[in-house]
């Protein structure tokens, strides 16, 4: 993701920088840079304009560095044809040859040159051993500028100093992203070779490879070199053979400004100074790594403070901006990272395999977070935490991104799936543990329990469609880098996480952990398909207790090779049980065929009102159970704890006793299930399944209700009647009925917290009084507006003490600007720009969009494409909340048409966050309208493409059929429903 190339000396350098080590290399690279310097030209970046495309263009002419090589420039230019068949047009690696060792120096350069640009220069070599007799070498670069080795981007040695192949032609093939090298020979199978290059590269703010971030405190400006490199940009900063399977060891040196300090995924084993045309330099290398993939490591330069400790003979240290630091916003982090590294070696039943455990917060960020071995990086806001200005929610993040990244430190990188192909396994494993590892370092926080809101319910929505796929693709699915980020999706990481989640419960913990060690064991420093998990699990199986109607695998496969999820349906007259495949739209064609027919083998678990409990399966499209019928008032209740990855549907008997239940006494259902008859309710309405008054009438019971699980159930599903009628007369009276629900919650949390002075206890009870917050401000709750003008008013009065609880500021800074007009918002956005607290920032920034002002809105929205007054991390993320303002989404879906080009090549296919764009500016579209405007946004810009967001612009075309059709069979009933509820006409 970031951009970069690579520079050194000539060939015979070479030898003394493979004899001598990267110091001698460091030397040479900084004079050459010095002597470059002093004749006034811009140092080591050479020609690109002539980068060639396809085997068949001229490959580029390489200009050599002056003082690197005595060698004519020469075009190396391939005689083959263009030929798809041939192996540079392929985008998978050859498996001829087999990397073992890097040896990567490298030097950021933290102001910029002449030109206004910011590089860096390096050297690599890379020993590889020949497993089959070849004559050709590719190697991944992209973005990186060589210095000829004689006539060449290379030098070829053998390890042992035997003779090798000459080199006839070298070129870069740049979009399949390779270095080619063509050799008069073949090299020998078992035998070890070393390529050599030299390469400068741009030290780019694009958050990808190698690139820069930036911040100002209160000494000055301040550039970071740091590295991102997942999915395919490890080949961006040096070149590599960048594919995952293709594991080896890194011996990395940085050389770096004396008053910085430099990191990489190992510990640090030497150090020294050095003096380059008057400037002061380190020359810091780092001890070798073990066998790893090339998208996990890392390496960042910078002025950063650290807080440290120990832990089980483990350094831990949270690093970042010294501010920060000095501020204590590292301490939580520090506190947790402890206990959730000695969680994960129980759980794992290995030891954690590196001496050291960084993680760092960086100002520019693209994710939210990256699991590089041994040197974490994050995005401030998920790693620093500040008690006077962050919420809760900030730091239920914290714990549990770090309790992600930390997971993947072993299911991940000492264990390392082959190919992206199965990212599933890798994210959703670690999406899944997270709570596991969070629970053990908060154990008073029931996270656990929020799995269901926060990954199952939240993908079963898109999951549902037509347009989802399988967890698992077929290898030869996922070839490209857009490809690659494009799997990076809610159905790798939440879906992933929720069959898991599923598995390990009908196996029990004890079976799945068992499994999961002997995988750990077997596979450690190597790589694996997800196949092999299921058969380690087997063998646990076998050695329990545990019955399955089938094996795991046959099971499992239901699971992950098709997509989507099925309905259950209970008939509790007749003790009928089905399945069908469950979609939003049943009209819908699903085009991706499944072997299974989209039948699943299903774990199912149940109650009843007389608290009669069991479990079986369902391993047909329906079966008949005694245990299922329930007469007179007696309920039976599906799926305890949603533990299952399916959604429930019963016979309107049965409804009817679940909902008479709920108005009752709705404690005696469990408060995961009460927020799944919602869920479960609404979603089917939506596909048709049970009349939308049955869903509606889900939310009856929650006047009485002050947990939060079942409160954020509705509120997740009545947002979307908010999308589809806050432009109708229908939200007229939907807004009378919510402030009906909500007032009594609103008045449990004011009695409370005594006036809002008090924080209430509990992770679960502290969210739901934001929503009460929420809900009653922004659904004009006339008591819950007045608090937030008081709390405005005296926050202007001295703007330097800000009277709002950190859990509240969000909604609150939300209803300022939006009842506040222009004067609300210049005082927010005067606020947001002295913010020094990232986790403070973020509320700001957000609550800006929040204007009822169509040119604040517009203006703000011109405000995403200026670096200066919005971070480049943060742009799409300010875009998507002014898109779901009902003012703000006409101008965010015109403002991302007319400049969809510019943020396209802005922002680069490969982004994580087109996806989520698209999704946002079109998630309101109901009318033929709007999906005629998003066919012809589609058609305007095919050839330039979307990149990740490929998929969920298709998602967006059918949700958006979907919505036209639900509004116009619903928009009477439900405005119907809602005036009898209010006793409006």
């Amino acid at each position: 993701m970031a951009a970069g190339f690579f520079i050194s000396k000539t060939v015979g350098i070479v030898a003394v920088v493979l004899g001598l080590g990267a110091v001698a290399t460091i030397i040479a690279l900084s004079v050459v840079y010095a002597q470059e310097k002093s004749k006034g030209t811009d140092p080591g970046i050479t020609d690109t304009t002539s980068t060639t495309t396809a085997a068949t263009n001229p490959p580029p002419t390489t200009t050599a560095s002056p003082t690197a090589t005595t060698s004519p420039t020469t075009t190396t230019s391939p005689t083959t044809t263009a030929s798809p068949n041939n192996p540079w047009n392929q985008w998978r690696l050859p498996t001829a040859l087999k990397p073992e060792l890097y040896e990567v120096t490298l030097q950021p350069f933290l102001k910029p040159d002449g030109n206004n640009m910011y590089i860096f220069r390096g050297n690599s070599s890379v020993e590889f051993l020949c497993v089959e007799a070849t004559d050709l070498i590719l190697i991944h670069s992209n973005k990186l500028n060589y210095t000829l080795q004689g006539a060449f981007h290379t030098s070829l040695q053998a390890v042992d100093g035997s003779n090798v192949p000459s080199i006839t032609k070298t070129w870069l093939e740049t979009l399949t992203q390779y270095l080619v090298v063509q050799l008069d020979g073949q090299l020998q199978q078992g035998q070890r070779y070393r390529l050599f290059s030299a390469f400068t590269g741009e030290l780019a703010d694009d958050l990808a490879g190698f690139y820069r971030s930036e911040y100002t405190d209160e000494s000055g400006h301040k550039v970071v070199a740091t590295t991102q490199m997942q999915a395919p940009d490890a080949r961006k900063a040096f070149p590599c053979f960048d594919e995952p399977a293709m594991k080896a060891n890194f011996s990395v040196t940085l050389i770096h400004p004396s008053d910085h300090s430099a990191m990489s995924n190992m510990p640090i084993s030497s150090t020294h100074q050095l003096e380059i045309d008057g400037e002061s330099w380190n020359v810091t290398k780092f001890e070798t790594t073990p066998k790893m993939s090339t998208y996990l490591l890392a390496f960042i330069v910078s002025q950063f403070k650290c807080v440290e400790s120990m832990s089980g003979g483990v350094q831990i240290r949270i690093c970042g901006r010294p501010s920060a630091i000095d501020g204590g916003q590292g301490a939580y982090a520090l506190n947790v990272t402890g206990p959730i590294l000695q969680f994960f070696e129980q759980h794992y039943n290995t030891s954690y395999p590196l001496p050291k455990s960084d993680q760092v917060g960086l100002p520019d960020f693209n994710a939210g977070a990256m699991e590089n071995w041994g040197l974490v990086t994050y995005r401030e806001n998920s790693l620093l935490f500040d008690e006077q200005f962050s919420s809760i929610g900030n730091k239920e993040r914290v714990v549990t991104v770090i309790a992600h990244e930390l997971a993947h430190q072993w299911f991940g990188n000492l264990v390392t799936l082959r190919w992206w192909n199965d990212l599933w396994l890798n994210e959703g494993f670690a999406s899944y543990v997270e709570y596991l590892g969070a629970d053990s370092a908060e154990s008073s926080w029931n996270i656990k329990d929020l799995m269901v809101l926060n990954e199952l319910h939240a993908v079963m929505a898109t999951d549902a469609l037509a347009t989802s796929h399988p967890l698992s693709f077929r290898e030869d699915e996922i070839n490209t880098p857009a490809q690659i980020s494009e799997v990076f999706d809610s159905i790798a990481y939440s879906k992933g996480a929720s069959v898991l989640r599923m598995l390990s419960n009908f196996l029990t913990e004890n079976v799945f952990r068992e499994g999961l060690q002997s995988y750990l064991h077997t596979f450690a420093y190597n790589n694996t398909v997800y196949t092999d998990l299921w058969t380690h699990l087997q063998e646990a199986v076998d050695k329990s207790q545990v019955v399955l109607p089938s094996s795991i695998s046959n099971i499992m496969d239901r699971w992950t090779l098709q997509m989507g999820f099925p309905v259950v349906t209970v008939n509790t007259l007749s003790g009928t049980i089905t399945q069908t495949h469950f979609l939003l739209d049943p009209n819908s064609t699903v085009d991706r065929p499944s072997e299974f027919n989209y039948t699943w083998i299903i774990p199912l678990t149940w109650t009843t009102a007389e608290n009669v409990m069991g479990d079986s399966w369902l391993t047909s499209a329906s079966a008949t159970d005694d245990r299922f019928k329930v007469e007179g008032n007696n309920w039976l209740l599906l799926n305890l704890n949603v533990t299952g990855y399916f959604r429930v549907n019963y016979n309107p008997e049965n409804w009817d006793q679940l909902l008479n239940q709920l108005s009752s006494n709705h404690q005696v259902i469990p408060v995961i299930n009460r927020a799944q008859i919602i869920d479960d309710a609404f979603n089917l309405a939506r596909a048709r399944y049970v009349n939308v008054t049955l869903a509606l009438s889900t939310t009856r019971f929650l006047r009485h209700e002050t947990a939060y699980m079942p409160w954020e159930a509705a509120l997740s599903n009545l947002e979307y009647f908010q999308l589809m009628f806050d432009r109708s007369e229908v939200f007229g009276v939907m807004t009378k009925y919510i402030q009906t629900q909500v007032k009594p919650l609103f008045s449990y949390y004011k009695d409370g917290t005594k006036n809002w002075t008090v924080i209430p206890n509990g992770l679960m009870d502290q969210y739901n009084q934001v929503n009460a917050i929420s809900t009653a401000c922004s659904y004009g709750v006339t008591e819950c507006q007045d608090l937030a003008t008081s709390y405005y008013e005296q926050w202007k009065n001295d703007s330097t003490k800000n009277p709002i609880f950190p859990n509240l500021r969000s909604s609150i800074y939300c209803s300022i600007v939006a009842t506040g007009g222009e004067e609300a918002w210049d005082f927010i956005w005067e606020r947001f720009q002295a913010a020094t607290v990232v986790s403070e920032a973020d509320k700001l920034r957000t609550a800006l969009a929040c204007s009822r002002v169509p040119w604040i809105l517009q203006r703000y929205l011109q405000y995403t494409l200026d670096p200066s007054k919005i971070r480049k991390q943060d742009a799409t993320a300010t875009i998507n909340s002014i898109a779901s303002n009902v003012v703000g989404q006409p101008l965010a879906w015109d403002f991302i048409r007319s400049n969809w080009r510019m943020i396209f090549t802005q922002y680069g296919g490969g982004s994580f966050s087109f996806s989520r764009l698209i999704l946002s500016v079109t998630q309101r579209f109901s009318t033929e309208f709007e999906l005629q405007q998003l066919q012809q946004f589609k058609e305007d810009n095919q050839d330039i493409g979307f990149g990740s967001g490929t998929r969920a612009l298709e998602q967006a075309l059918e949700r958006t059929r979907t919505n036209i059709n639900w509004v116009k069979e619903n928009q009477a009933t439900v405005l119907g429903w809602f005036q009898s509820e209010t006793g409006s006409s």
